[in-house]
């Protein structure tokens, strides 16, 4: 374990040693604070005519659940930028044969990669708690629904993680690495739309299919073990791809 901890630790030095760290985020900051400023002012026009009508609006429901739908749009895009350099970096300037050649299994690299990545995941998020407190600050929100779509987004995340590990383990190109994860990145993402036209069959396993069809349970602050289990597994199943990537590069070296 002291060794994927030393490879994550490297890895996320990594990323804050070059702007690229604080550009992402301070990106995701600004952008995830736009979209709470825009939800939350419609959310206060809306609430004055729903207390004229005798009504009660529910902050989580109406405004936080919004937010956090909208930042998952933000992390389709800035996620691409997190992953592509994972092991293309490594294989254009050459390191990729030391670290193969180390002493390190590949899941103790591949693990050690993935805590790096979701380290600056985490920070992203981390950074937007404060706009979450103004919140508490001003209002009474609930703290556990928004507990659930912040343990939703870091799934999901996960998951993107996972998959851009892959991607960046079949090339030594950053850009190539970039675009083709966020290829895959919207095809999961929109995937459920190609099943709107199709049979209740294949519309049920192309929605349970679908990444953000998962999120939105955890929007809402519900916490089903179904998507628990389905971005668990989306995860290990993107590792264990990356790993067989890894050993086939190994064998290739």
């Amino acid at each position: 374990m002291s060794n994927v901890l030393a490879i994550a630790q490297k890895e996320l030095r990594s990323y804050f040693s070059s702007p690229i760290g604080y550009v992402l985020v301070g990106l995701f900051a600004l952008l995830f604070g736009w979209f709470f400023y825009n939800h939350l002012a419609v959310f206060v026009r809306n609430s004055e005519q729903m207390m004229m009508g005798g009504q009660t609006p529910n902050i989580n429901q109406h405004m936080v659940r919004g937010v956090l739908l909208s930042s998952a749009v933000i992390i389709l895009f800035l996620m691409p930028m997190i992953t592509m350099r994972t092991y293309s970096e490594e294989k254009r300037s050459g390191t990729i044969e030391l670290l193969l050649t180390s002493p390190l299994s590949d899941a103790q690299i591949i693990l050690g990669k993935f805590l790096g990545a979701m380290g600056l995941y985490a920070a992203m998020l981390g950074v937007t708690v404060l706009d979450m407190l103004i919140l508490f600050w001003y209002g009474n929100p609930e703290w556990k629904p928004i507990a659930a779509g912040y343990l939703g987004l870091l799934l999901m995340g996960g998951c993107f993680v996972s998959m851009g590990l892959l991607v960046s383990s079949l090339t030594k190109n950053q850009i190539v690495a970039g675009v083709a994860t966020f290829s895959l990145f919207l095809f999961l993402w929109v995937i459920n739309w190609i099943g709107e036209s199709a049979g209740p069959t294949t519309r049920d396993i192309v929605s349970y299919l679908s990444i953000t069809e998962h999120f939105d349970d955890f929007a809402r602050g519900v916490i089903d073990t179904k998507h628990l289990v389905y971005y668990l597994s989306f995860i290990t199943f993107g590792l264990f791809l990356t790993a067989k990537s890894v050993d086939s590069e190994r064998w290739r070296g």
